[in-house]
Parts: C-alpha cells; sequence; structure tokens
C-alpha cells in the first residue's frame, strides 16, 4: 500500500491554487503563453471588429454590422486586423505577464505574516498587479492599439484609408508626427489602469468567495480536484469580465474614436472634442455604443483568459517541479 501512494495523483491545497512567480519556469510560462493567448484571441477578434465598428459609426446594431462585414469582405473582413495584432502582442504579453506575476509575487511577499485576511490579502495584491501591469504595457499596447483599430474600421465615414499596418504608421506619423501613435494613452492609462486593478481583484475576490461558499479554507484537509478548480476560476474570470464591461465601456468608446477618427475639424482630436460629438450625434447612450458585444468580448475574455492564464501556470509550474523530484 505504501509502494502504491506515490502513484497516486496530488491534490492541490487551496492555497496552491494560486501559483506565484518564483514556482514557474519562465521560458516555458512566455512560450505556452504566447501559443494559446494568440488562440485565444483569434476566437475573440470578431467580437473585437464588431465592437469597434459600432463605436465608430453612428447608428449600427451588433448583428446588422456583423452581417454587413461578413457580405462586404467575406470571413477575412471579421478578422481584419488579427495579424498585426497577433504578431505584434507578443512582446507586450511578456512585458504584462512578467510585470503582473513580479509585482503581484512582491505584495503578497510583503503582506505576509500581516492580519489582513488572505481573500482580502490576495485580492490586494492581484488589484495592485494589474494596475502596475496596465502602466507598464500601455506604452507598448497604445500604438498597436491605435494600429489595429485603424486596420478595423477601413471603409468608414471620418476614417483614413491604410493598405496595412506600415502604411496606418506612415501615415499617422506623417500628420501628427510620432505622438499620433499614441493618441489615447493618458486616457487609456488613466482609466484602463484603475480598470484592471478592478479586474484583478474582482477576480482574486470573486474566486474566493466562491471557494468559501463551497466549504473549502486554507487550514481544512478538504482539498478542490483539478476540475472544480478550473469551473471556480472560469466563473469568477466570467464575474470580474463582465463587471468590467459595465464601468469602461463608455471609456473605451470615447478612447476607440479618439483613436481612429480624424473628422473632428481643426486642431488635433482631443478627449474633449470626442466626447462632445459623440454626446451630440446619440446622447448619453452613445457612451453605450458596442456594449454588447464588448459585454460579450470581456465575458468571453474573462472566463477563457483566466482558464488560459491558469493553465499555462499550471503547465509551466510542472517543470520547475520535476526538477525538486
Amino acid at each position: 500500500m505504501e509502494a502504491a501512494e506515490p502513484a497516486t495523483a496530488p491534490q492541490l491545497a487551496l492555497a496552491d491554487t494560486d501559483i506565484n512567480w518564483d514556482r514557474l519556469d519562465k521560458t516555458k510560462f512566455h512560450m505556452i503563453g504566447a501559443i494559446l493567448f494568440t488562440v485565444q484571441s483569434a476566437l475573440l477578434h470578431p467580437t473585437a471588429v464588431v465592437k469597434t465598428r459600432m463605436q465608430v459609426a453612428a447608428g449600427s446594431r451588433g448583428m446588422s454590422v456583423f452581417s454587413h462585414i461578413l457580405r462586404s469582405d467575406g470571413i477575412p473582413g471579421i478578422f481584419r486586423g488579427f495579424g498585426t495584432s497577433a504578431v505584434g502582442s507578443v512582446p507586450g504579453r511578456i512585458l504584462a505577464l512578467t510585470s503582473l506575476e513580479v509585482s503581484k509575487d512582491i505584495i503578497l511577499k510583503h503582506t505576509q505574516g500581516t492580519h489582513i485576511p488572505e481573500a482580502s490579502r490576495v485580492g490586494l495584491a492581484n488589484g495592485v498587479a494589474g494596475l502596475v501591469s496596465n502602466l507598464v504595457s500601455c506604452v507598448y499596447f497604445v500604438p498597436l492599439d491605435v494600429i489595429c483599430q485603424r486596420l478595423m474600421v477601413q471603409g468608414l465615414p471620418g476614417t483614413t484609408f491604410c493598405r496595412g499596418p506600415l502604411d496606418v504608421v506612415r501615415k499617422v506619423v506623417e500628420a501628427e508626427g510620432f505622438r499620433g501613435l499614441y493618441r489615447g494613452f493618458g486616457l487609456t492609462a488613466l482609466t484602463q489602469s484603475p480598470a484592471s486593478a478592478l479586474w484583478w481583484g474582482s477576480y482574486a475576490a470573486a474566486q474566493h468567495l466562491i471557494w468559501r461558499s463551497l466549504g473549502y479554507k486554507d487550514d481544512t484537509g478538504n482539498k478542490p480536484s483539478h476540475m472544480e478548480m478550473v469551473t471556480v476560476q472560469a466563473t469568477a474570470g466570467m464575474v470580474a469580465g463582465a463587471c468590467s464591461s459595465v464601468i469602461t465601456t463608455p471609456i473605451d468608446t470615447v478612447k476607440t474614436r479618439l483613436q481612429v477618427m480624424d473628422n473632428y475639424g481643426s486642431g488635433r482630436p482631443s478627449v474633449l472634442k470626442t466626447a462632445k460629438t459623440l454626446l451630440k450625434e446619440d446622447g448619453w447612450w452613445g457612451f453605450y455604443r458596442g456594449f454588447g458585444p464588448r459585454f460579450l468580448n470581456m465575458s468571453l475574455y474573462g472566463t477563457t483568459m483566466i482558464v488560459t492564464y491558469e493553465l499555462i501556470k499550471r503547465l509551466s509550474v510542472q517543470s520547475s517541479l520535476k526538477s525538486f523530484t
């Protein structure tokens, strides 16, 4: 009986469901992450295209936009900008994931031994890590967003036609200089960073609340199975994504229009000009243009991203653990 015990698959203690940076094989973590996140992005990219076009074109509805794209451009139309996004996102994801994991690990270590409840401590660490990660990655991702979104809205009124990503860069730099690639940077950094903190914090908090409701605690012998762990993490990710979409859609609508539209008259486009134009066109509801696809995108993204993210960590930690056996 004793000889058979090592062959039994180990169960995870509740505290082990959050794998820290020190336990990861960094090379494997980033390689697996690049592959799985690219696949995930491909599955969700059509919702991003529909959402972006709805935010730019007045009076458009999700299904009508989707149908129009398919009729005029076919399947390639709903994947506009994906090639640029997929290739360009790899260095950005490495930057974002590294800053996320390192900053989370630092906060967890500095709060270890305090009187903060474990759920609150993990939620705080995830929230701060999300804030830091977003601030760092904005420097890379804002120009990429400008390029990809301009490719997504080709042909809509108020937009400039470009033959590809390099042509987008050339025309933007010619018209506004290098800073044109950073349209919306301040709005993105000041608003999406707290939103990222909200997402990661609410994900961690939701996960711990679900675990507690199921009767799991750090100091008990009751341990979750891998299937339970995936289900709980996916549910927590979906809740976090849905909450974030409700709060951040107005900001995202203004940011998207600011980054892709050029017909605001004299002077450089600004947040104020963009918001005033949007308010004039559709009233306050205009700030929720594209909410349906964005809600769907962020809910699905929250679910699939967190499952992918946690899977990457579990696959990456295995090689680290094997080296100790």
